[in-house]
């Protein structure tokens, strides 16, 4: 049998094609055993293969790579090109087009539209081809709504002469909207459209837009079998837009709660949402933080473990049921006192949870091990449940989870750990308990996303950026990781001093090694319970904010990867380059007394020693931020923020040295407000500040576009949920262009425009692939925002809401209301509330004081996440006028609603 591949693709100088798919001869899906295409003309490329005769049918899928000039290889998106190879068949050709990840339509390919949020369709009885001459028309049309279907037409009989009541109809096969016609009488070229037809009053109603599509001579041979994808039909692409709420699970209420929110409770915040007229619920990280057993595993950003799910959102209740419900029984007491709570009292609810599990796994522990469910989840997620379960109990045995102190164990070894859980053992039947646990998360998420599928309604998750250090993740395999290094954040919006989070950072290139498993096995785990993921920091697939262990501050960090500038960018500059002078902190008795006032003298004896002449130096013991935050840890003599201060003389420098063979160097940020860079001669500071602008804003840019390229394309083909991106910060020019190519949706908020010439960005300029939300849980919400800057909300109240005079000095709930009703109004493919935003439209649901409503602060390294909704979902669920009001409002903006194309 012989294969002809035609590939519409207009490529640019240096690009090569390739084509891979199921079958030895064209590399069994491996890209390095892809098989490559050749330069037809400016339209198409093409390969010829020859497959051995087969006596049965064989389903060969098939898919397309396309090689840069610089190496690199894209894959286009999907894999759902399928050729039924038939013995009958000797030749067989196809002419298809390129499928790329960025058009909108392929966000209807992802599992959360194709399973939930668009309507299901019977598909069509299969026919058998029966000749070698057919053709197989393939397009795709993911928003077509209910009560319409396809229709092909075109020149020549077979289509109907252009004949719209002739249009020949199209089946829907699952993916595809498919017509088989008989060309071999027509001549080509053969000139056809698709366009739409009304099922129920048996008419048509539309073309497709654009030019006709052609199948030119001599490429189209009429004689042959051929299969024609022509990627997705022509119509407008960006009309359904969605809506849903945002909060924290632990943040949920509800009249069973035992004084935080679990999953059993997404059920009825799903009825809620659906009364609202809501179809996404988005959450913040459920994975298991617990490392200190103590209020600072609140962090939900600090798992130690990618893959399990964390024993505070458990519901006792439903794994007891009646049988074991005595032991809830002497806990009843307990658990209203915890329920009455306005925010979440992490330790008493843990240290409660922990005992009454200990207690269940007591007395059903051994039946539930023994169940065949419990068997196959171990078996199906051993390859994290293992080491993560001993690790538990390692942690627990030692009472640390810095691995670094364990007197055992401290060096993952997968003999050791078959030892410890070796059946029979002690260590196994006390290891045991956290698979117990985790299982019994398992199977009420599971239960809970049901629900919601039922409801119509789709559960977005959020992956962290980072890893705890000193969590599971980094016990097993520390290589994947950059332990010298701790991620964070530069200066931004929410803190002068940067964000240090602690996590190590990814070592990319031992993660590309191996195809980046550890990430695609994330992925399928968090695909067995999420539609949608927010990818926290995505800026750090381009480049990482990483900051030595030897800081405190994120001010000391640096981007990695990262071009450094050389001693030569300085002197072609017409400067002398004095490593010494950028690179060690700039201390004089000036800059002392500015900092510590009457203490300089003090902290200057005690603190530093002299440098060159008029200069100081920090002494030995106190040369880095980490000497300095152990000394204050124990001693307390000196005054309030005189460790800050410290702090900042360490980061007075003006460049960061790279380690390596040819010396390198990276701009400190925010160089040019030290002390440092304002001693320099004017023309040197114009100089450095020139280079500084070029180093951050303009030398990077192709080379972190690179960077992105190598790993998100692999990492989002990994799954498919719908992938969301939360891109905020010190945003590169290349961000936007690689998550419009790659469809990632961005992240818009009102308040942080990223065009730095406006002041407020506004809804209704968000692009299509994103989502819109006035506040998330790093900020304050709508109302706490008002009443920070009276001059800002005066400008926002009349830019932004178009009001004459005053601003109310409250944010009422006409305004909060207004807001929202602008992101809803946004073309925007989503729009998202945090539950506190959505009851400040209403006087009477609202908290009383804005300042609670708020879940984290950014700038405070020791945030207690305890944020809880202030009423239970059973009152708001039976608020029917609220609830009523707003869906009239969602149905309003047209979010939702099923028009034609």
């Amino acid at each position: 049998m012989t294969l002809h591949f035609h590939l519409r693709f207009a490529t640019r100088y240096g690009q090569k094609l390739w084509v891979m798919g199921n079958h030895p001869s064209l590399g069994n899906m491996d890209p390095q055993a892809a098989v490559p295409l050749q330069y037809l003309n400016d339209q198409f490329w093409s390969a010829e293969i020859s497959l051995p005769s087969s006596t049965k049918p064989v389903l060969l899928r098939y898919q397309y790579l396309l090689q840069e000039a610089d190496g690199r290889i894209i894959e286009e998106w999907g894999t759902d090109r399928e050729l039924p190879l038939l013995p009958e068949n000797h030749l067989l050709q196809t002419i298809d087009t390129w499928s790329h990840a960025g058009e909108f339509e392929q966000t209807f390919q992802s599992g959360p539209f194709r399973n939930i949020l668009l309507p299901q369709r019977p598909i069509a009885e299969e026919k058998k081809q029966g000749q070698e001459s057919l053709t197989c028309f393939r397009v795709k049309a993911p928003l077509l709504p209910a009560g319409y279907s396809l229709r092909l037409i075109g020149s020549g009989q077979a289509l109907g002469h252009w004949k719209e009541t002739d249009a020949r109809p199209m089946h829907w096969r699952g993916t595809w909207w498919q017509a088989d016609l008989d060309l071999s009488s027509e001549p080509a070229p053969i000139r056809y459209k698709y366009g739409v037809w009304d099922d129920q009053k048996n008419t048509w109603v539309r073309y497709e837009e654009g030019a006709d599509r052609i199948l030119p001579a001599p490429l189209f041979d009429a004689s042959n079998a051929t299969y024609v994808h022509d990627g997705f039909v022509r119509l407008p692409n960006n009309t359904w837009r969605g809506a849903g709420l945002s909060i924290p699970v632990f943040s949920i209420r509800t009249e069973k709660s035992f004084g935080v929110g679990e999953f059993a409770d997404l059920p009825l915040l799903a009825d809620w949402t659906k009364a609202l007229g809501l179809h996404l619920i988005q959450i913040l990280p459920v994975n298991d933080t617990t490392a200190f057993h103590n209020w600072k595993d609140s962090y939900p950003y600090a798992g130690i473990s990618a893959f399990a799910l964390h024993p505070i959102y458990l519901s006792l209740a439903a794994i007891a049921g009646e049988e074991h419900a005595d032991i809830l029984a002497a806990w009843e007491p307990q658990r209203l006192e915890l329920n009455q709570n306005p925010v979440v009292d992490y330790e008493a609810v843990m240290l409660a949870k922990w005992t009454i599990l200990r207690e269940l796994y007591a007395r059903m522990g051994k039946s539930c091990l023994a169940s065949s469910g419990y068997k196959s989840y171990w078996k199906d997620q051993q390859h994290w449940l293992k080491p993560y379960c001993v690790f538990s109990y390692l942690r627990d045995q030692y009472q640390t989870a810095d691995f670094s102190e364990w007197p055992e164990h401290n060096q993952y070894e997968a003999e050791a750990v078959k030892t410890l859980l070796k059946a029979g053992t002690k260590s196994a039947k006390a290891i045991a308990f956290y698979g117990f646990v985790q299982y019994q998360l398992h199977l009420q998420l599971k239960q809970a996303v049901q629900y919601l599928h039922r409801q119509g309604i789709i559960l977005k998750g959020d992956i962290p950026i980072g890893v705890n250090r000193h969590g599971c993740d980094a016990w097993v395999a520390p290589g994947l990781y950059h332990m010298n290094w701790q991620a964070g954040a530069p200066p931004d919006d929410f803190t002068a001093i940067g964000q240090n989070w602690g996590f190590p950072t990814y070592n990319w290139k031992r993660m590309q090694a191996d195809g980046f498993t550890w990430w695609r096995q994330r992925f399928q785990q968090m695909d067995l319970y999420f539609d949608a993921f927010r990818i926290d920091h995505i800026l750090g697939f381009f480049r990482i904010w990483s900051i030595p262990t030897h800081a405190v501050e994120g001010l000391l960090g640096r981007f990695v990867p990262a071009i450094p500038v050389r001693p030569h960018d300085f002197t072609q500059r017409g400067i002398p380059f004095h490593a010494d002078r950028y690179t060690k902190p700039y201390i004089t008795d000036t800059y002392l007394q500015q900092l510590f006032g009457s203490e300089a003298a003090t902290v200057r004896d005690f603190f530093l020693e002299p440098a060159t002449v008029g200069t100081y130096a920090l002494r030995p013991a106190f040369a880095t931020q980490r000497q300095i935050e152990r000394y204050f840890q124990q001693h307390d003599q000196w005054s309030p923020g005189t460790r800050e201060k410290l702090y900042a003389l360490v980061a007075n420098v003006i460049l960061l040295e790279e380690e390596g063979m040819e010396p390198g160097y990276h701009f400190r940020i925010s160089m040019d407000k030290t002390y440092s860079y304002t001693c320099l001669p004017p023309e040197i500071q114009q100089v450095l500040y020139d280079l500084y602008i070029d180093y951050f804003y303009k030398r990077q840019d192709d080379f972190w576009f690179r960077e992105a390229m190598h790993k998100l394309p692999t990492l989002k083909s990994a799954t498919n949920m719908l992938v969301c991106g939360e891109d905020l910060g010190m945003v590169p020019h290349c961000v936007p262009d690689v998550m419009q190519q790659l469809g990632i949706l961005s992240l818009e908020i009102q308040r942080m425009p990223k065009d730095p010439k406006r002041r407020f960005s506004h809804p209704q300029d968000a692009p299509y692939l994103s989502v819109v939300t006035p506040s998330t849980h790093d900020m304050s919400t709508l109302r706490a925002w008002w009443e920070e800057d009276a001059h800002r909300t005066r400008d926002f109240y009349q830019q932004e809401l178009n009001q004459w005079g005053e601003p109310p000095q409250f944010c009422e709930a006409w305004v909060n209301r207004a807001i929202l009703e602008q992101h809803l109004q946004s073309p925007a493919m989503w729009c998202i509330f945090q539950v506190q935003d959505l009851l400040g439209c209403s006087e009477k649901l609202r908290r009383q004081l804005p300042q609670d409503e708020r879940i984290n602060d950014p700038a405070n390294p020791n945030q207690y996440w305890q944020y809880r909704m202030h009423l239970p979902l059973e009152q708001l669920v039976e608020e029917a006028t609220f609830n009523g009001a707003f869906r009239e409002t969602v149905e309003a903006s047209g979010r939702l609603s099923s028009q034609l194309p």
